[in-house]
């Protein structure tokens, strides 16, 4: 549902994706706004949460605060120009996860991410089935020395390479793979012709850290609204 210049979606009581995106950011934060979309999201039993930009405003923040929303997650929003990166040798590599890799390519994703959020192992293993089915996300494997350790996507759409769903089973991190898997996808987002690069990731993390080593930077930092019921 599009409201106040804002999307809310839905994608299922305990996805972490139904939440609205834009609030604040091409019209005025509005009560009347936050009416519709509270009713939308009860509407599906669901709890209300938006991801919120700092552009959105103060005003925007207080407006939350006063209708009994507090903050529950942080987030960097990151961005760099695409550029082809230079060759690396080593015992990891990069590939493109094949249709047959479908349930592969969610395994290992589900692993890494179910390790700092096992309440999200669930909808997590439904969810890596869209991405390996949707058009214009390309999901990608990284292996060391020929084993699968570390999933990714990429998400193009004109011209900006959204680089997503990364994620790194325990037994095998701090071992190079979310670096190459990063390489790997700019390179494959230079060769379509993509000239802006984005990720999201939490604030101070190792993630966060990787990305600005292959020369990601902060563009803002992103709030996350939970309505909190009585």
């Amino acid at each position: 549902m599009q409201c106040g210049g804002a999307y809310a979606a839905f994608n299922g009581v305990d996805s972490p994706i139904t939440q609205t995106f834009g609030l604040g950011i091409f019209e005025d934060l509005t009560s009347a706004t936050l009416d519709e979309i509270e009713a939308f999201f009860a509407k599906h039993g669901a709890p209300v949460y938006h991801e919120v930009s700092p552009f959105a405003g103060a005003e925007a923040f207080a407006l939350l605060c006063t209708r009994g929303y507090r903050p529950v997650e942080l987030s960097s929003v990151m961005y760099q120009s695409v550029s082809e990166p230079p060759p690396v040798a080593g015992n990891v590599t990069v590939r493109i996860a094949g249709p047959a890799e479908a349930k592969l390519w969610g395994e290992i994703s589900t692993r890494g991410w179910a390790q700092d959020h096992p309440e999200f192992a669930g909808i997590l293993s439904e969810l890596s089935e869209t991405f390996t089915a949707r058009r214009h996300t390309i999901c990608f494997l990284a292996e060391l020395d020929g084993v699968p350790g570390a999933a990714g996507a990429l998400c193009l759409h004109e011209g900006v390479a959204l680089f997503g769903g990364s994620a790194t089973v325990p037994e095998l991190r701090r071992r190079g793979l979310q670096s190459a898997l990063l390489r790997e996808r700019m390179r494959y987002a230079f060769a379509q012709g993509c000239d802006l690069a984005m990720m999201v990731a939490q604030p101070g993390s190792d993630s966060q850290r990787n990305a600005e080593r292959a020369g990601f930077n902060i563009a803002y930092t992103r709030t996350k609204w939970q309505l909190m019921t009585p």
